[in-house]
């Protein structure tokens, strides 16, 4: 069995202008109340009827940064993820990092530059 993609996530330059941008854009319930003001897109609310849908989060990045629109894949290591991602002909990024309790992710950009998301989550 495949992989699941379980988050996705847009940086951008203003992130406050992004997540009422795509929150007017997408009808997308956004909430940054957190210390990194990441505006969180739980799944429950961006989904069909039939439960289709994946959350994410849309935030601003750090200062000269121009963003990036990314997804993450779950994985059980993040580490060998990113080992295996290399050994295709990737380029890690940075990582594994846990970012906060439970939550550990990594990035790379595959073979033509386009960046990939890696997570696993005790939650």
């Amino acid at each position: 069995m495949g992989r699941p993609v379980v988050h996705f996530e847009i940086i951008s330059r203003d992130g406050a202008a992004a997540q009422e941008f795509y929150g007017a854009l997408f009808d997308w319930e956004l909430n940054a109340d957190n210390p990194m003001n990441y505006g969180i897109v739980e799944r429950t609310s961006a989904q069909t009827e039939d439960g289709i849908g994946i959350g994410g989060g849309v935030a601003g990045g750090p200062e000269g940064y121009d963003g990036h629109v990314t997804f993450y894949v779950h994985v059980d290591d993040v580490e060998e993820g990113l080992a295996k991602a290399e050994g295709l002909g990737a380029t890690r990024v940075f990582g594994p990092e846990e970012i906060m309790p439970g939550l550990i992710i990594g990035q790379f950009t595959d073979p033509e530059g386009k960046l990939v998301g890696l997570v696993n989550s005790a939650r």
